[in-house]
């Protein structure tokens, strides 16, 4: 009986225990619904406070103190381009890469004399007409568009390096070779393949980076002379020159590109000196001005547009002219406020790719020129266009941009949009050179022998 009474009082302590521990519980369940309560509102609070932050952030006014415009009456052209910039800033219409799925490019294998025997010379994929190795490389890698199966092919690209037979006399490529070297690569793949045939390279591409297109001679008389090859005429050619006006060197389907530019050599100029860094330059321009502008071949070189720039502003302190080459000349481009770009031989320059990238004001001086990629490089709004027969009035033009709407000018070339669309990567970058390229060769699919015989069944 002292056992059995014995073992019966745990149990009275345990009964007493699990009471207790059952109000505790229930204590506790109500501390942790008024936690859950009040962290609901909390958090609901802070993400109420972050969104309406970002927006402000995100949305923040462009600041009017920060352009000057001027009151006078010479001014009003460039207040209405200010105001209009800010009104309605222009936008690309850029393709979601995926609407080019359907796109499909063969490329033919040619054999390694007519392109990748060249590059034994490391000039020939980073000097101004190396589009022709950069387009060529990134097609290589677009594994998306590329087609392995010719006759699912909506056009053929033709990797002949023409431009990469470097002159021993003055280190200039010499394209004298081009027209035999573009015939031979058409004889090996009409032979070998029916494509070409069926359509007579209607659908076929082929790069021309050089001076005047097609023509393959860097001297404008002698380009119109000799023309666009017969058996080019067909086909669409990517060539960097173009003009506004009927000219027998663009007498041809063609998609404008710009010269090259080694995209590695801005980024490294860039990480010396930010895009919106310290600008000491006002006007500056590096390159070949003849004292004498009638050289050697007889020719008037630029049209004597450089002649008359160095005698009018060698001397200006506002103009930082130099007649000499300079390995580190991206390194002025990035200090200069304004780029002169003036044309050579040919109406197109290397300067325009480099002073949009570098963020300095590119100063067109090339009568009728036609720019590249001009659904996504706003030109009008990020850079300037001077006749040539007002460099005389070259100082004076840009004292006024300077005082009235440059700072708009800069907003709209800073966009880190514009300088994309015009350097080439060997791994294609949506909105880069080469995406411009393909997005212009999705306008033409009509030109697709493919899709045509489709459309006709």
């Amino acid at each position: 009986m002292e056992m059995a009474s014995e073992l019966q009082k745990p149990k009275k302590r345990n009964r007493g225990f699990y009471v207790k521990m059952r109000i505790l519980h229930k204590g506790r369940q109500h501390e942790k619904s008024l936690f859950f309560k009040y962290y609901k509102w909390v958090l609901w609070f802070s993400f109420t406070l972050y969104f309406l932050t970002s927006f402000f952030i995100s949305n923040k006014p462009i600041p009017l103190s920060k352009t000057r415009v001027s009151g006078s009456k010479s001014s009003i052209a460039s207040r209405v381009l200010f105001e209009s910039v800010n009104k309605t800033s222009h936008k690309s219409k850029h393709k979601d890469p995926a609407s080019f799925k359907d796109l499909k490019i063969y490329i033919y294998e040619l054999p390694s004399e007519y392109n990748e025997d060249w590059l034994s010379n490391k000039r020939c994929s980073n000097h101004l007409f190396a589009s022709e190795v950069a387009i060529h490389r990134t097609l290589m890698n677009t594994y998306d568009l590329r087609t392995f199966d010719p006759y699912e092919a909506d056009f053929f690209f033709v990797p002949v390096y023409v431009a990469c037979n470097f002159s021993t006399v003055n280190g200039f490529p010499a394209i004298g070779h081009a027209r035999s070297l573009l015939s031979s690569a058409i004889q090996l793949i009409s032979t070998n393949y029916p494509f070409w045939n069926r359509s007579l390279g209607f659908d076929h591409i082929f790069v021309a980076s050089h001076d005047y297109g097609a023509c393959f001679h860097a001297m404008e008389d002698r380009a119109i002379d000799d023309g666009i090859p017969e058996f080019l005429k067909n086909s669409i050619i990517l060539q960097t020159f173009g003009v506004n006006y009927k000219h027998p060197c663009q007498d041809v389907e063609n998609v404008l590109i710009p010269p090259y530019i080694p995209p590695e050599s801005v980024r490294k100029t860039l990480e010396k000196a930010p895009l919106t860094g310290n600008r000491d330059i006002m006007v500056f321009f590096r390159g070949k001005m003849e004292v004498h502008p009638k050289n050697i071949s007889g020719k008037f070189y630029s049209k004597r547009v450089r002649t008359e720039i160095w005698r009018r502003y060698n001397g200006d302190r506002r103009f930082y002219l130099q007649r000499h080459r300079f390995a580190g000349y991206q390194s002025e481009i990035v200090r200069s406020v304004f780029c002169l770009c003036p044309l050579g031989w040919a109406p197109w320059s290397p300067r325009l790719v480099e002073s949009v990238a570098l963020g300095c004001v590119p100063v067109i001086i090339a009568d009728g020129i036609r720019l590249p990629f001009s659904s996504a490089v706003n030109w009008p709004e990020m850079s300037l266009t001077v006749s040539e027969r007002d460099v005389g009035k070259l100082g004076r033009i840009l004292e006024h941009v300077a005082a009235t709407n440059l700072s708009t000018i800069q907003k709209n070339l800073w966009d880190p949009a514009v300088a994309r669309a015009l350097l080439f990567n060997d791994h294609m970058k949506e909105g880069d050179a080469t995406w411009q390229v393909l997005d212009s060769l999705y306008n033409k699919l009509d030109r697709s022998y493919k899709r045509s015989r489709v459309s006709s069944q």
